[in-house]
């Protein structure tokens, strides 16, 4: 395991576009984002693709991986951080400079499709790669939903001691927002962690959105998920039978076997197609009476606030006392 250096005040993050080109649509909340990361104490430099489209991407799969690998290549950038997720971040896996970040190794922050690059570089490299903001539909956002994200992202990124607990947030929202128009005020709901299966265990931290994950699974930049490591899991606006599918194709898969604890984020917006079911619900008919500890709504996902969480880092889940404690 390789940890990039600290991102400290004055520090430049680099912002890249791997996938669906929102910035290009969304300049107001762009603009929002980037100040807020200024008024945080960074600096900012733009990827050559922050103002591009292709239809449904911000470039060919060759211009999104240049752009990526020049902030790679980069030595103002101490941080890389996308803009947004979408489809098609796993289509520049190939052509990453993984030799010249385990030559430099940096950070790189993003969800959602992103996981795609987060678990690739962490297989191809042994770098630690963060599970946490996007620049505009994390940051681009006005208070009170900055503040708890921020100072994890703070926290995490800057250097923290050990064990580091994550606070849980006294409010969220999972509002969605047509960026087009602009970011939006929105109402803050009183926020609640559900114990689905107690329990204390302690392994690596390893995961990522769901439905991202199935487009990398079986290849050379899927991690393996090993015996003990504590899995989590996200995904946004999808349906019962989606839930379904995906905690069955992890099932015969063995992932279930193998894990020593589950953290499910918030679901964004889940339609339970009249089941009355929550994804924890449909989990639980498919592997049965768990054989390890579950703590589901925690907020590393679509929602806001949102946690930043250290990929390949050894972290303690105790569903019973709902804590999560980062213990390297």
């Amino acid at each position: 395991m390789i940890c990039p250096p600290n991102l400290g005040h004055g520090d430049t993050i680099g912002v890249f576009t791997p996938s669906y080109p929102l910035a290009s649509k969304a300049s107001g909340a762009t603009m929002l984002a980037i100040s807020h990361l200024e008024a945080s104490g960074y600096k900012v430099k733009l990827g050559k693709l922050i103002d591009k489209k292709d239809g449904y991407r911000s470039g060919s799969i060759f211009d999104r991986a240049n752009e990526f690998n020049a902030l790679v290549a980069d030595d103002s950038v101490q941080c890389m951080m996308a803009t947004v997720g979408g489809m098609v971040s796993n289509s520049i896996l190939p052509y990453i400079n993984y030799a010249q970040l385990r030559k430099t190794p940096k950070i790189i922050i993003g969800h959602s499709d992103v996981t795609a690059i987060l678990l690739g570089v962490y297989q191809m490299t042994g770098i630690v790669t963060y599970y946490g903001p996007n620049l505009i539909t994390t940051l681009g956002q006005y208070p009170p939903f900055l503040e708890s994200t921020t100072q994890c992202f703070k926290d995490i990124l800057g250097g923290y001691s050990v064990p580091y607990t994550y606070t849980m947030p006294s409010f969220f929202s999972d509002e969605l927002i047509n960026w087009e128009k602009g970011a939006t005020h929105k109402t803050p709901i009183p926020n609640k962690w559900i114990t689905v299966n107690g329990g204390k265990a302690i392994g690596r931290l390893i995961g990522g959105n769901l439905n991202t994950i199935t487009g990398i699974y079986g290849s050379k930049y899927m991690p393996e998920i090993c015996q003990g490591d504590i899995l989590f899991l996200e995904d946004t606006e999808k349906f019962a039978a989606h839930a379904e599918r995906y905690f069955s194709w992890l099932k015969i898969c063995g992932i279930w076997d193998k894990i020593g604890g589950l953290i499910l984020g918030k679901h964004r917006k889940f339609n339970d197609q009249g089941t009355g079911k929550a994804p924890y619900d449909i989990l639980t008919e498919i592997i049965g009476t768990p054989h390890f500890p579950i703590l589901a709504d925690f907020d590393c996902c679509h929602t806001i606030p949102m946690f930043t969480l250290p990929i390949g880092k050894t972290v303690e889940l105790d569903a019973d006392l709902q804590t999560v404690r980062l213990l390297d």
